[in-house]
C-alpha cells in the first residue's frame, strides 16, 4: 500500500507552465500572416497600376515600327513565250495581279505614331471606377480582419475551455491526494478499511485520466490556434483569460452594409465605362519611312499624317440591353441588403436573449458551487475524523466536478455568444 501511495504522489499534476500569451498576440499574428489580407493589399497595388496603365493608353502616343514586303510576280505570254517575271516591264499579255495595283510588289518600312485626342472624360470615368474598386478592396480587408478576429477568438475560447477544465481537475486531484494521505494514516489506525482507501485511490485515477484527457485537448486546441494564426511554434504555452463584453454602444449603420453600397456604385461606374464606346473617338496619326510599289524605287522616303474619327451610332441595341442589366443587378443588391438587415437584427436579438438566459443560470450555479464548497470543507473535516463514508465523499467529489464543468461550459458558451454578437454588431 505504501508503494501505491508513493506512485500517487508522483502522479501529482503539474500546472501548465511556459510563455504567457494573450488573445491580442494571436490576433496580431493572424492578421499579419493571413494570405487573404496579403492578397487584398497586393490587389490595391494592382488597381493603382491598372489606372496608370489606362492613363498611359489615353494620354501618351503609341509608336510602332512597321515593315512589309509584298511580291506580285507575273507570267508573261508576250511573243507567244511564257516567262516568269518579278516586275511587269511593260507586259501586255500576262497572268497575275493587275499591274496598276502591284507593279512588281509593295515595300514598306515606316515608323508610325498614334495619339488619342480629347480623352479627359474617359480618364475621369476610369479614375472613378478605380476609386470604387479601391474602396471595395479596402472594405474587403476590413471585413476579412473582422472575420479573422472572430475565428481566432472562437478558437482561443476553445483553448481556454480545455485549459480551465485541466485546472479544475488539477485542483480536485490535489484535494484528493491530500485526503489519500490522511486516509492512509486512518487505515493504519483502523478507523477506515483498506477497501475505503482502494476506492478513493480508484477515484483518484479516474480524475487523473480526465485531467490528462483535457491536457491533451488543450494542446490539440492550441495547435489549431497556431495553425489559424500562422504560428510555427509548437511549445506548450500559458494563455491568459478573457472577459468579452457585448459591444452594444454602436449606433451607426452596420459596416457590412458598406459592401452593398460599394457594389451598387461599382455597377454605376462600370456602366459609365461601357458607355464610353458610344462617344466619338478622335486620333492623330503619322508615319515616316519608305513606302514603294516599284522594285527599283527604294528611294521613296517620306511621311504622312492625318486624323481619324470614329463614332458608334448603332450596335443592335446593346447599349439598351446593358443598361437594363445594370438596373436588374442594382435591384438584386438592394434586395440582398434589406434581407441582410432583417436577418442581422434577428440574429443579434436572439444572441442577447441567449446571453441573458445564461446569466440567470450562472447565478444559480455559482450559488450551488459556493454551497458545495462549504459542504466539501465539512466532508473533508469529517473524513479526517472518520465520521463520513468514503462513498458519500466520492459522490460529493463527482457532484462538485460536474457542477464546475457545467459552470465552465456556460461561461464559455457566453463568451462564444458575445464573440458572435460582436461579429454581427459591426
Amino acid at each position: 500500500m505504501k508503494t501505491i501511495i508513493l506512485q500517487i504522489l508522483l502522479l501529482v499534476p503539474v500546472a501548465l507552465t511556459g510563455q504567457q500569451r494573450d488573445l491580442n498576440f494571436y490576433l496580431e499574428n493572424a492578421k499579419a500572416n493571413s494570405p487573404v489580407i496579403n492578397k487584398n493589399k497586393n490587389d490595391n497595388k494592382i488597381i493603382d497600376l491598372n489606372l496608370e496603365q489606362v492613363r498611359s493608353i489615353l494620354s501618351k502616343p503609341e509608336i510602332n515600327l512597321e515593315s512589309s514586303v509584298l511580291l506580285a510576280p507575273i507570267i508573261t505570254h508576250d511573243n507567244n513565250q511564257n516567262q516568269f517575271k518579278l516586275i511587269s516591264e511593260d507586259s501586255n499579255n500576262y497572268s497575275g495581279y493587275d499591274l496598276a495595283s502591284t507593279d512588281g510588289g509593295q515595300y514598306q518600312a515606316v515608323v508610325s505614331l498614334k495619339q488619342p485626342l480629347f480623352t479627359g472624360s474617359k480618364y475621369r470615368a476610369y479614375s472613378d471606377n478605380n476609386d470604387i474598386s479601391r474602396q471595395i478592396n479596402e472594405n474587403n480587408i476590413e471585413l476579412t480582419v473582422h472575420e479573422t478576429e472572430q475565428l481566432v477568438t472562437y478558437q482561443y475560447i476553445l483553448c481556454l475551455k480545455s485549459k480551465t477544465e485541466t485546472e479544475n481537475y488539477s485542483s480536485l486531484l490535489k484535494e484528493l491526494k491530500d485526503q489519500l494521505s490522511i486516509m492512509t494514516q486512518l487505515v493504519e489506525n483502523g478507523i477506515y478499511k483498506q477497501t475505503d482507501l482502494m476506492l478513493l485511490d480508484i477515484e483518484y485515477q479516474n480524475y487523473d485520466i480526465e485531467f490528462k484527457t483535457f491536457q491533451s485537448e488543450y494542446r490539440s486546441n492550441l495547435y489549431d490556434l497556431n495553425l489559424l494564426c500562422g504560428i510555427s511554434d509548437t511549445s506548450l504555452v500559458e494563455i491568459s483569460m478573457i472577459d468579452l463584453q457585448p459591444d452594444t454602444d454602436k449606433s451607426s449603420d452596420s459596416r457590412f452594409l458598406n459592401s452593398y453600397t460599394l457594389d451598387n456604385l461599382q455597377i454605376t461606374t462600370d456602366q459609365t465605362i461601357n458607355e464610353l464606346k458610344y462617344k466619338p473617338e478622335v486620333n492623330l496619326f503619322a508615319n515616316a519611312g519608305m513606302n514603294a510599289v516599284y522594285l527599283p524605287s527604294f528611294n521613296r522616303f517620306g511621311f504622312s499624317t492625318g486624323i481619324t474619327f470614329t463614332w458608334n451610332i448603332f450596335d443592335g441595341n446593346q447599349r439598351k440591353i446593358q443598361r437594363e442589366k445594370s438596373i436588374i443587378n442594382k435591384a438584386t443588391i438592394e434586395f440582398d441588403k434589406n434581407n441582410f438587415i432583417t436577418q442581422n437584427n434577428i440574429n443579434k436579438n436572439k444572441i442577447l436573449l441567449q446571453i441573458n438566459s445564461l446569466d440567470q443560470r450562472l447565478v444559480i450555479i455559482e450559488n450551488q458551487i459556493n454551497q458545495y464548497s462549504r459542504l466539501f470543507d465539512a466532508y473533508s473535516k469529517e473524513l479526517s475524523q472518520g465520521e463520513v463514508s468514503v462513498m458519500d465523499y466520492k459522490n460529493l467529489l463527482k457532484d462538485i466536478a460536474a457542477k464546475k464543468k457545467e459552470s465552465l461550459l456556460l461561461k464559455m458558451d457566453k463568451q462564444i455568444l458575445i464573440n458572435s454578437y460582436n461579429y454581427w454588431n459591426y
